[in-house]
């Protein structure tokens, strides 16, 4: 035991440090993407502030609106977009966030520009769109004709700050997070270049947002980089720029692994970027087709009623994004493959307003929960005393790992599956490989030597405790079988020894099935005897009901084979059986060289007298009354006699066992039961002529010769039982 407590300790610990070893060093992050996407697709839920957030997408339908109702070519005219905000403006939303990049002036004029600049002047707070990168964009410096409106952040060791009441840019509270490389990883390296709209919409927008963002290492968008850093001026992201421009007083303050927005801790990962939470899948934000939004504006300018009503943006955060395919701004996500892009910014801003970002869980917890998930590992499949076990560990112990990271999705943290999964994954195989090279290969040699001697059920727990293999018994109450073979000496004597041999082997393993197959265990064969019983070497709650079973089978199965037996034997095989349910003792017996696992006690004597008995009456499955009581009274069957077998001084009440339940009842028992009562009263006269009445029962005739001799030697006292004089 020890010996498997440290094995089980060092496959655990040499898994978990291979595993994470493997982890760490980037080799199976690939391993997590679905784990990744089957969390996010079951627990993706709207949350309390998915309501406040509305999408107008410019869709194909739009276009396909504009260009047959209004031949708008694409581009679209600026202009109409300002009809857009206008509708924005009645309807009362907090802000607007566009995610369009306008950086080349209008193809229909300046005129066009300046009613876009109009607009978005008139608009509710906007946050207009810029694009940064590190090798796309005209700009390497701020340009000095577009406003610095950037929002200030506290430094990244003290001090609270916010907004300057002006939005103009304070360049020395701004932190420089391209020094801070011991700190930050690459995404927070200043951004190289930059794409700036036109002037009429950087100097009317409230601010600028970065637009750009990079996917994950497998091109899927599961994270957000809300801050980037350009020309000395930290820029927030579109959905944190939407939240900004409608609350200009917020309170900023960025440090190592978070971003505080106000009283909203977000969390950072180890690149400074926030790990989404989608809140479903494609539209679960309410969208509105830009088409409905233009024509609605149209239609109030006009005194109609809307398409869409003003108050739906009432108080709401409203992102402009496309959708059409043919505009290239569609994305994959955990929850689809082909998602708007304007839909990430909405959806990080989602999180922003409900604090439900994700956060890593540290790597040190990450170590150590696959650490003692290796070690459960480990421990579990050394202690495996067989196949069952084994694959049970598996079945469990692998998907808690997926169980695990989908409870720490829901409590806000993500959790690594493939680090857990690796770690238990080689403990257990390397237990099934240790067992099999320690134990594996000694259990197939005690099976392959033992199996013909002893039962299965017993090799499997002297395997499992090899303490059983000694002398020693215990008492409990079995269901003992007895059967023997109908004149077997008589017939055997003429058949030549192949022929009894054959007749024999075949007979044996045939009854042999039929016990086993009830769970019965065989205890020896004596000749063309079998003696068997139930509830040991392990427990069997319905014992006596499947030794009735099991007895049956045996004599429908000889029924079946008794043709085959008669042409190769000349001989009609029947058999006894005798069951009695009592208490004897069990265990190994015999000599401290040589032993057998059996039975010793009255109990079983009983039912090889049982088996005996049945020639008195002509039967041939007779079963005590503890036996049939214990089977439940289901079976078919009719109450035999009251017995005194010999070598037994008190008498027994003996059952004839006739079917399986279910099974219909042979007519004339009713009337052997009527004429036994009459035996039980002692009026002999009045059997005798109920028990004639059925001459084809044996029973009936064997009953009908015993009350004559009754009749002729009257007992001096009667007490109803029939008193055998032979075995």
């Amino acid at each position: 035991m020890k010996r498997k407590w440290i094995s089980g300790l060092l496959l655990g610990l040499g898994s978990a440090a291979l595993a994470l070893a493997l982890w760490f060093g980037d080799v199976p992050r690939g391993l997590d993407n679905y784990p990744w996407l089957w969390r996010v697709r079951a627990l993706a839920q709207p949350s309390p502030a998915t309501a406040q957030i509305k999408l107008i997408m410019l869709d194909q339908n739009s276009l396909d609106w504009g260009k047959n109702e209004n031949s708008w070519s694409w581009p679209w005219p600026r202009e109409v977009y300002g009809v857009l905000l206008d509708f924005c403006k009645r309807g009362g939303a907090k802000s607007v966030a566009f995610d369009v990049l306008f950086t080349e002036p209008s193809v229909y004029g300046v005129n066009d520009d300046t009613a876009l600049g109009d607009a978005i002047r008139r608009s509710p707070p906007f946050a207009g769109a810029l694009y940064l990168s590190d090798k796309q964009g005209e700009y390497t410096n701020w340009p000095a004709a577009v406003p610095a409106r950037t929002p200030v952040f506290q430094g990244l060791e003290t001090g609270a700050a916010g907004f300057s009441k002006d939005w103009k840019n304070s360049a020395s509270n701004v932190p420089s997070l391209g020094k801070n490389t011991a700190d930050f990883s690459k995404p927070w390296k200043p951004a190289a270049r930059a794409s700036f709209p036109i002037a009429a919409v950087a100097t009317n927008a409230t601010l600028l947002a970065n637009v750009n963002d990079l996917p994950d290492f497998d091109g899927v968008f599961r994270r957000a980089t809300l801050v980037r850093e350009f020309a000395g001026r930290v820029l927030p992201s579109l959905g944190l720029g939407a939240y900004l421009a409608a609350h200009p007083q917020t309170q900023l303050a960025l440090a190592p692994g978070w971003l505080t927005v106000d009283d909203k801790r977000i969390p950072l990962d180890d690149h400074g970027r926030a790990t989404l939470r989608f809140v479903g899948p494609s539209r679960t934000h309410q969208e509105f087709s830009a088409k409905d939004i233009i024509r609605s504006e149209l239609l109030l300018r006009e005194g109609q009623p809307p398409v869409v009503q003003p108050t739906a943006l009432k108080d709401c955060y409203v992102f402009f994004g496309f959708s059409a395919p043919g505009l290239l701004d569609l994305r994959p996500t955990p929850v689809s493959k082909v998602y708007p892009g304007v839909e990430i910014h909405a959806t990080a801003l989602d999180n922003l307003l409900t604090r439900l970002f994700l956060r890593d869980l540290p790597a040190a917890a990450t170590a150590l929960v696959t650490l003692l998930l290796a070690l459960a590992a480990g421990l579990a499949g050394r202690y495996s005393r067989n196949s069952w076990q084994t694959v049970l560990g598996f079945v469990v112990l692998l998907p808690l790992t997926f169980v695990l990271g989908f409870a720490a999705y829901a409590a806000g943290w993500w959790w690594p599956i493939a680090p857990g999964f690796i770690a238990v994954a080689l403990a257990l195989i390397g237990a099934v490989v240790v067992n099999y090279a320690t134990e594996g290969r000694q259990k197939a040699f005690l099976k392959s030597a033992f199996k013909h001697y002893l039962g299965p059920e017993v090799i499997e727990q002297i395997i499992a405790d090899p303490s059983k293999l000694q002398l020693g018994g215990e008492k409990r109450e079995l269901t003992i079988f007895f059967s023997d073979i109908e004149k077997f000496s008589g017939f055997s004597e003429r058949l030549d020894p192949p022929t009894l041999t054959k007749l024999l082997n075949d007979y044996l393993t045939e009854m042999g099935a039929c016990i086993t197959a009830e769970g019965g265990y065989l205890d020896k064969y004596i000749g063309d005897a079998i003696v068997a019983f139930w509830n040991a070497p392990l427990g069997q709650a319905d014992h006596a009901a499947r030794a009735c079973r099991a007895a049956l089978r045996c004599q429908q199965r000889l029924a079946e084979l008794r043709p085959q037996f008669q042409e190769q034997t000349g001989a009609v095989v029947k058999n006894r059986i005798g069951l009695n349910t009592g208490e004897v003792t069990v265990g190994n017996m015999g000599s401290h060289e040589r032993f057998n696992y059996t039975i010793l006690g009255d109990a079983a004597n009983l039912a090889s007298r049982l088996e005996g008995a049945n020639k008195a009456f002509g039967t041939y499955l007779m079963v005590s009354e503890t036996t049939w009581q214990q089977s439940g009274g289901n079976f078919v069957g009719r109450e035999l006699a009251r017995l005194r077998v010999v070598g037994r001084k008190a008498p027994v009440r003996v059952y004839e066992l006739a079917g399986l339940p279910g099974a219909e009842r042979p007519p004339h028992f009713a009337a052997f039961e009527q004429a036994l009562e009459k035996f039980y009263a002692g009026d002999f006269a009045a059997a005798i002529a109920a028990f004639e009445k059925l001459p084809d029962d044996p029973a009936a005739r064997a009953y009908a010769a015993q009350c004559r001799d009754l009749l002729a030697r009257p007992p001096a006292a009667w007490d109803g039982v029939w008193s055998l004089t032979e075995k």
